[in-house]
């Protein structure tokens, strides 16, 4: 895809996921994977766990084997370029409507820092719909491809409210932490002005995101535009807040625990892998995949 590719139109881009979404559907490119939703309370949080039908169980696993390319998606899917750097996409593999990426148009690594460029790009997709951005800083953090990509979920009846949205209202800013968030962790209140999207640029959310890497422990180079690797991290944003959670490990008991995971949302390939959820707890396993004792 060409540099001087017409870029979106402000305010179109719901509009765009909307209709490509249902084309897509109709023409048999994309299916969700199907699954059933159980909610398992622990400490105050209704985790909300999505449990895979054996099809959706099978094409997850073709997935992972596969290692897709946002590249190698069906061109039906491509949404819009947003910028000279960065594109936008349905996901294939996914749960949830309407999950689309932010990728970028040319190869970097997934274990990459993000850069201005990327923050730019994250900044058009939450002016244009009001979504929960999460991004998978390497295997150990739930990525299972290389390619750098952005996820977007629109904050619909969907997935809101937020699981983990009932711990916030405790956040101390100042301390940049959530005190009943039992791992590590740093987290920012957004001071974006969504109204003005021509106000702030990305250089600001993108030195706040360095902040918050910063704050949660991570090490953050000393070039802003840097596309050096970091430790292994999730990010989670919405236009309210900001939350970076460093991991140890990809999985917990053989689950893949991806971003998702932090707000309150899980997928599991079985009933046995959810059976193990209730068993230990939902929280207790952000603990071990955060390199925490299970309480």
């Amino acid at each position: 895809m060409a540099d001087q590719d017409p870029q979106l139109t402000p305010g179109t881009l719901q509009a765009i996921l909307l209709e490509r979404t249902a084309n897509a559907r109709r023409c048999g490119t994309l299916e969700l994977l199907p699954s059933t939703t159980e909610v398992i309370e622990q400490d105050g949080v209704p985790f909300q766990v999505r449990v895979l039908e054996t099809s959706g169980t099978e094409e997850l696993d073709k997935a992972a084997r596969s290692h897709p390319d946002p590249f190698l998606h069906d061109a039906d899917l491509l949404l819009a370029p947003l910028s000279a750097t960065h594109i936008a996409l349905i996901n294939k593999s996914s749960a949830v409507e309407h999950h689309l990426l932010i990728a970028t148009r040319s190869f970097e690594d997934q274990r990459c820092q993000l850069t201005q460029k990327d923050c730019e790009a994250l900044l058009i997709g939450l002016t244009e719909i009001d979504a929960l951005c999460f991004y998978n800083a390497g295997h150990e953090a739930g990525a299972n491809q290389p390619h750098k990509q952005l996820h977007l979920l629109p904050l619909d009846a969907t997935i809101t409210p937020l699981p983990i949205e009932p711990l916030l209202r405790f956040a101390q800013t100042d301390r940049m932490i959530v005190p009943r968030l039992p791992f590590r962790h740093a987290y920012a209140a957004m001071d974006h002005d969504w109204t003005n999207p021509e106000k702030d640029s990305g250089a600001s959310l993108h030195a706040s995101y360095r902040k918050v890497l910063h704050a949660a422990g991570l090490s953050v180079d000393a070039t802003s535009g840097s596309h050096g690797l970091t430790a292994p991290y999730n990010l989670l944003m919405t236009r309210k807040w900001m939350l970076v959670v460093p991991r140890a490990h990809a999985c917990f008991q053989n689950i893949l625990v991806d971003a998702l995971g932090f707000v309150g949302m899980f997928l599991v390939k079985d009933r046995q892998q959810l059976a193990t959820l209730r068993r230990f707890g939902p929280m207790s396993a952000l603990q071990h995949v955060t390199g925490h004792a299970l309480s």
